[in-house]
């Protein structure tokens, strides 16, 4: 017995085991020139009929669930009580539930009081991706990310604060040839100064239907780094990031030429090195077929 989802459906990788509840369809900013994940969905927010009878359902087929992701990309867009009542019915149905999360943008963290936060955190929702992308202001402002670099770090120290598990993502060659250094400089910096418990690092990948958009968001500056250039920027990146708290570090995502994994700051060298390595072997490069824009 399956769902039926209103597709196109997006979960993280490390949710790929994980039972999916379409509580929000779409995304309620969905203004992000690089995210075309939501553009063919208007943003609604799903009754709790709806919500509570496919729990119920899929509590009878799947009751030893361990794993619940809240789709699609603005589940944190919902009102704290009625995220607090999906959460703890969730909890109430499945139960051998070990995790249940979601996505989360930096704005709707900001707009929940930290009062609000712990109570959906004790109620059972235990973590957040967030999209980081850069932590340069230049580069967020022309990808219309609708967040600067200082809002990412408060929302990311705001969840953490409030008991939260964050998982969060950087988009290496975001900023092209002109911009590459300061947004490694800035993403560092973001990153260093929240510490999130995991980061995963992917490189910059375009559909058609988007591409002229996020072109024209540089307007005729952006020039594409080329694999060589990419491994640069994650060994710069790895060099900058300056933490005393564990962050398990990850750069093996298909749209990346080079794999890298480690855990910070423990690992930093040794993860610095291996790129030394690589680039004495280029040989090891994933194919560029298996990559894109």
């Amino acid at each position: 017995m399956m769902l039926n989802y209103d597709a196109p459906l997006y979960r993280p990788p490390s949710e790929a085991r994980s039972l999916i509840f379409q509580v929000t369809l779409g995304c309620s900013f969905n203004e992000c020139s690089f995210c075309d994940m939501y553009r063919s969905k208007e943003y609604s927010e799903r009754p709790w009929d709806e919500v509570k009878s496919e729990i119920d359902m899929m509590a009878k087929y799947l009751p030893d669930t361990r794993r619940v992701f809240l789709a699609d990309g603005d589940a944190l867009n919902l009102d704290s009580d009625y995220m607090i009542k999906i959460v703890k019915y969730i909890r109430e149905k499945f139960s051998k539930i070990e995790r249940i999360s979601c996505y989360a943008m930096p704005m709707n963290i900001l707009k929940k009081t930290s009062e609000e936060l712990k109570k959906m955190n004790e109620s059972g929702l235990d973590m957040f991706y967030l999209g980081i992308e850069s932590g340069s202001d230049i580069v967020l402002k022309k990808v219309t990310k609708g967040a600067i670099g200082k809002t990412i770090i408060k929302s990311v120290n705001k969840a953490k604060d409030a008991g939260y598990i964050m998982s969060c993502m950087v988009i290496l060659g975001l900023g092209g040839r002109k911009y590459s250094k300061e947004h490694i400089k800035g993403t560092a910096e973001v990153i260093s100064a929240c510490s999130p418990n995991y980061v995963g690092a992917l490189t910059l990948y375009l559909e058609n239907g988007i591409k002229q958009e996020f072109l024209d968001k540089y307007e005729g500056e952006f020039v594409r780094i080329d694999d060589d250039e990419s491994l640069e920027e994650l060994q710069s990146l790895i060099e900058q990031i300056d933490t005393k708290e564990e962050i398990v570090f990850r750069a093996n995502h298909g749209s990346n030429a080079y794999t890298i994994k480690g855990t910070f700051p423990q690992d930093k060298q040794e993860m610095l090195d291996k790129i030394e390595w690589m680039k004495q072997h280029p040989e090891i490069m994933r194919p560029q077929g298996l990559r894109g824009f």
